[in-house]
């Protein structure tokens, strides 16, 4: 495993947008120039899956010469593995393998849910990428706080279970587990609670030692992309199944923004971005 860097995008609340990001940091990694491996560890929903197989589907119908994942083959039998934990344990320690012979990095996206595949995970990774959405509802997974005074109390059950697999991973390895916490999906216009939630994710920061990142804003490109298999990152004068706006610039500026946080690849310049007349 030590040639490939393992990332995991976590979060045990559904709705917080780990595929969004996951999809979004494999396509950068690849522009990048990087070999990227990922897996797909929610079983029932794939949407990671689904978008690299649509990916591929659109690809060939337009002619484009997109970058692709390294193919694993763990999609086609992965419901299979949703029944019996033992199996789908062995099978990712066999997929693991076999990607840290061919890929640079291993991209994981996890379920909104507490699964051994999951925990599994968590505790192969190099990083850890927890995005949330700018609310309490998401914080309560990380922070529980007073619902009076809304002080600090102490840490919730996701956040305790990065701790143990990233103290788990210094003992056996020598190094921690970097833990880098986005703020995603944030409204354009300022949220009356933002500042009130800032003092608090930065106070649970300090003790439980995450990264507070930049995340991607709530836009309409993220998800018009979505079904052709493509991010802003792929948009040029011959991929362009939209119209190209400012908004596409922006959003390809805060993916290089999240990319460069994480110290990671990032993604060519933004000349082939040239605003469609």
């Amino acid at each position: 495993m030590s040639q490939a860097r393992v990332i995991v995008v976590g979060n045990e609340k559904g709705g917080a947008g780990k595929s969004t990001i996951a999809i979004h940091l494999a396509t950068a990694l690849m522009y990048g120039g990087g070999k990227v491996a990922v897996v797909d560890l929610d079983i029932r929903q794939q949407s990671l899956s689904h978008f690299f197989k649509s990916r591929k589907a659109w690809a060939a119908s337009a002619g484009a010469d997109l970058p692709m994942p390294v193919d694993l083959g763990w999609s086609p039998d992965a419901a299979k593995l949703a029944g019996d934990a033992e199996v789908g344990l062995t099978r990712l320690d066999d997929v693991l393998g076999q990607a840290a012979e061919v890929a640079d990095f291993i991209l994981i996206d996890t379920p909104g849910g507490d699964t051994a595949l999951s925990r599994a995970a968590h505790g192969k990774a190099d990083v850890i990428v927890t995005p949330m959405n700018d609310s309490f509802v998401d914080f309560d997974l990380l922070g529980e706080v007073d619902p009076v005074t809304l002080d600090l109390i102490r840490p919730s059950i996701y956040a305790e279970t990065v701790w143990e697999s990233r103290k788990i991973k210094a003992a056996v390895r020598g190094k921690s587990i970097d833990w880098v916490v986005l703020r995603n999906r944030l409204a354009v216009t300022e949220a009356r609670n933002r500042k009130r939630l800032e003092e608090r994710m930065i106070a649970l920061a300090k003790r439980t030692g995450f990264r507070i990142g930049p995340g991607l804003r709530d836009r309409v490109i993220y998800r018009e992309l979505y079904p052709f298999g493509l991010t802003c990152a792929d948009l040029s004068p011959t991929v362009r199944p939209v119209p190209v706006s400012l908004s596409h610039v922006a959003a390809r500026q805060e993916l290089r923004a999240l990319s460069q946080f994480l110290g990671l690849s990032v993604q060519p310049t933004d000349e082939v971005l040239a605003v469609a007349s």
